[in-house]
């Protein structure tokens, strides 16, 4: 493979029933614990945001390849933003404590071809949690704050193209592609795990799709 639309048609089909259900109901549901209301789902947002922030802070600090670690800067700018941006809607002081398993795993690579291959299945996963988060502020007719998250879905698709475009310049060799093709996966399955472990926790079940 040497295709970085090609990588993405094929993480996407073999993670297809892993990012369905992270595209579900449920997955606000098991983010917020079961209290799908305003401020747990803005907590939630600002938990995510916040581990994106650090996880692409923490890569551009130590990533050799410039081309790497400026896409990582300007993508770690970007979750900062975000998390600022829903910060300053919750009601008082929040401070996340939790890293999301997805970004646990995300900090565990330490190779660049890994680490965009991880950053491509971030996003796969992230596209399908932002899209529940604008459908609940839909549904509570909030179009101002669902505008807003679409304006982080569309930073999502930038980051996306950014991270394709550098796939084609970090792998050299089919090697290479397997190993980002891996990572991918290994991002978009950890934040399905928890997902899952979640939902268990609560006594409901995972599998069926809302």
């Amino acid at each position: 493979m040497t295709d970085p639309d090609e990588f993405v048609e094929t993480v996407s089909d073999d993670n297809q029933t892993a990012l369905s259900r992270l595209g579900s109901s449920k997955s606000l549901y098991a983010d917020t614990g079961g209290e799908i209301d305003t401020e747990p789902v803005l907590e939630a947002t600002a938990d995510a945001e916040y581990a994106a922030w650090q996880t692409f802070l923490e890569w551009a600090d130590d990533e050799a390849d410039d081309e790497a670690r400026a896409a990582f800067e300007q993508t770690a700018e970007e979750e900062q933003d975000h998390y600022e941006t829903v910060d300053g809607k919750l009601d008082g002081e929040y401070e996340p404590t939790e890293t999301p398993q997805l970004h646990a795993y995300l900090r565990d690579r330490e190779d660049t071809v890994e680490r965009v291959g991880a950053l491509v299945g971030r996003i796969l996963a992230s596209q399908r949690s932002k899209d529940q988060v604008v459908g609940y502020f839909v549904g509570d007719a909030d179009p101002q704050t669902a505008s807003l998250f679409r304006g982080f879905g569309e930073d999502l698709d930038d980051q996306l193209e950014r991270a394709t475009d550098l796939l084609g310049e970090v792998c050299e060799a089919d090697d290479d592609w397997e190993r980002a093709e891996e990572a991918a996966s290994g991002a978009i399955q950890a934040a399905y795990d928890e997902y899952v472990e979640t939902l268990e926790g609560m006594g409901a079940n995972p599998k069926p799709v809302c």
